[in-house]
């Protein structure tokens, strides 16, 4: 059973006074920076100078430091730039200043758990990561709820890194909503996990194959892509609102029986097999491995990979149907 954190349970005094830095100021950067600072804690932000998200940051009134400076008045360094980012950036500017009993924290474990970036012994070593694009962790904020998190410490110099990343974790309004404990190994595989086989490439290779069986079958492209892609987020609202078993009892009876007798037989065990291999190379470091030597050689594979699904009917239908709708300009 996950043990699972509420508010009454944090105390987040353990960080009020310390010099957080947050390095970075997009999306969770900039949402993280301003919920702790408006839960009283000791902001400042660290960026490369001269870069939108400097003047940004200026006028929303914190004080701005290039990040070697930051990284040296921080106690504990907020590290929210993009993961293919980090390597070079934690090498060139935080390691040299990463001084003993200072405090790293990521919010994705992927560069720490496939050893990517080797933090010093002498520090606390944590993860807060808010399950939710930093947009939403700043709105729930602003009306006083917030998003799940996951916390998890990977090195615990001080005997307080649990503690730490908390006091975070309640900062940025994640405890009203609940903080699950976990390791960088588990919060680190089942991300790449769930993005691989369900959230990002699932949902799109079982929109992508409905849409082609329907057109192939001789239906309008048009009807095809309202069936299996437009209406896919109505479903996922109702599923996101009661569960499957909510999303069911919000669809006709005719759906809901398709749905349970014929779902099965579509998504079946050859899918959880598939799955199992994508999970297996996860686990061994294989995509790990990809995924690095495709970021040091430029992203090639990824660009020629986005044009083939930009050229794909599904895509150009969608844009003219949602310039149609109103729902794209």
């Amino acid at each position: 059973m996950a043990r699972i954190y509420r508010e009454n349970e944090i105390d987040e005094s353990i960080l009020k006074g310390p010099v957080i830095a947050v390095v970075g100021y997009g999306s969770q950067g900039r949402a993280q920076a301003l919920n702790l600072r408006d839960s009283g804690f000791n902001v400042v932000v660290g960026l490369r100078r001269g870069g939108k998200s400097w003047s940004l940051a200026s006028s929303e009134g914190f004080q701005v430091y290039e990040i070697p400076e930051a990284v040296e008045r921080g106690d504990v360094i907020l590290f929210l730039i993009p993961d293919t980012e980090q390597p070079t950036v934690y090498e060139e500017y935080i390691k040299p200043r990463l001084s003993q009993g200072k405090s790293l924290c990521f919010a994705h474990g992927f560069n720490v758990h496939y050893e990517v970036i080797k933090p010093p012994k002498n520090v606390d070593v944590f993860m807060v990561a808010p399950k939710s694009p930093g947009a939403k962790v700043r709105e729930m904020y602003l009306q006083g709820k917030g998003v799940p998190a996951l916390v998890a410490v990977y090195n615990d110099y001080s005997g307080k890194a649990l503690q730490k990343a908390l006091a975070i974790a309640k900062g940025i309004g994640c405890a009203k909503a609940g903080v699950i404990e976990t390791t960088f190994k588990e919060e680190t595989e089942t991300d790449l996990i769930g993005e691989q086989c369900v959230l990002v490439g699932g949902l799109m290779e079982l929109i992508k194959k409905g849409f082609e069986v329907l057109v192939e079958e001789g239906y309008q492209p048009e009807v095809a892509y309202f069936e299996v892609c437009n209406e896919a987020k109505l479903i996922m609202d109702l599923i996101y609102a009661g569960g499957l078993t909510g999303m069911l009892r919000g669809v006709s009876e005719t759906a809901r029986y398709g749905g349970l007798t014929v779902g099965p037989k579509v998504i079946d065990e050859r899918v959880k097999e598939n799955m199992r291999k994508a999970v297996q190379r996860v686990r061994d470091g294989s995509f790990a491995k990809e995924w690095i030597e495709e970021c040091a050689t430029g992203r090639k594979r990824l660009a020629a990979l986005m044009k083939v699904m930009e050229s794909h009917k599904l895509e150009i239908v969608g844009k003219e149907m949602r310039k149609l709708a109103g729902i794209e300009s």
